[in-house]
């Protein structure tokens, strides 16, 4: 590696992926910018370098991050005809989103046939922790690669967990943390819904339920911030969560193990992705809840 600071590559500007690129920013990145819609990537002018393919970004970066939305949209930036594995400056990768594991090894092995290393290093948080750069980081990967790109995980996250050199292990701990995140929502939706039904005040269930055993991320930020506000703006939809708890539960079922709790909070999902749309905010888990008790959870 040269004396210089490598020049960081960013692809996907969207609404975790642009925070990020700016906290790279903020912290002195030299950076080089892609997005699929020219908006989002103009935002950076005269802030950073606007590449017009991943390839062009990858020809002038060292180091290239990748947060897009989708197993096609991975492979189209990484390894696709205008995709990273053509340019011929980065020799590290980082892989950012939220994928299926033996999507992220494939991706590896292809550019590792390239001459470039991966980095498994999805991220938790949501969009508030993006803003602030207080997300958390877990990764997976070659020791050496984690070692040069640590400095600058750490730019968007308060927290970086190395879990190992084994590509896909991250995104394993990913959907772990997911299924968590998603139970705590499911759940704490429905108890709140149930006590508004038998009359209690929801902020007063907070307050209760927040210096007691039963707090958890939903019910600090979630449930007050985006229900009761009726906001439903968290950042993340139905949809996706919809499909990182069938990947966990696709992942149970290749180990051999039964999810039943898991499966209870994927119908949860599944029944309020059908009424409300895929694309909704996830908070909106509560609304056929709701209906069904023919109650709202509001002040």
């Amino acid at each position: 590696m040269p004396d210089r600071l490598p020049t960081i590559g960013f692809l996907g500007l969207g609404a975790m992926g642009g925070p990020m690129a700016e906290r790279l920013i903020s912290g002195g990145a030299d950076l080089v910018v892609y997005n699929r819609t020219a908006a989002k990537a103009a935002a950076f002018r005269d802030r950073a370098r606007i590449a017009v393919t991943p390839a062009e970004v990858a020809n002038q970066a060292d180091i290239v991050f990748a947060c897009v939305t989708g197993t096609e949209a991975y492979r189209d930036v990484v390894v696709g005809p205008n995709g990273i594995i053509h340019g011929g400056r980065a020799r590290d990768y980082v892989h950012v989103g939220t994928s299926q594991p033996e999507f992220v090894e494939d991706l590896a092995r292809a550019l590792t046939a390239r001459g470039i290393n991966s980095l498994d290093a999805p991220v938790t948080g949501g969009v508030p922790r993006a803003l602030n750069g207080t997300l958390t980081v877990m990764a997976a990967g070659p020791h050496a690669i984690f070692d040069r790109t640590k400095s600058y995980l750490k730019h968007y996250a308060s927290k970086v967990i190395y879990l190992g050199e084994r590509i896909g292990a991250a995104q394993i701990m990913k959907f772990v943390n997911n299924v968590l995140s998603a139970s705590n929502l499911a759940l704490a939706c429905e108890a709140i819904v149930l006590g508004r039904k038998a009359g209690l005040d929801p902020r007063a269930m907070l307050e209760v339920i927040n210096h007691g055993t039963g707090q958890n991320s939903a019910t600090l930020t979630k449930i007050p911030d985006q229900v009761l506000t009726r906001k439903f703006k968290h950042g993340g939809s139905l949809g996706l969560m919809l499909k990182d708890l069938e990947v966990f539960s696709d992942l149970a079922a290749r180990q051999g193990f039964s999810v039943p709790l898991a499966q209870a909070v994927i119908e949860s999902f599944r029944t309020a992705a059908r009424e409300e749309g895929d694309t909704e905010d996830l908070t909106k888990v509560i609304r056929p809840m709701e209906r069904a008790a023919e109650v709202i959870v509001e002040p």
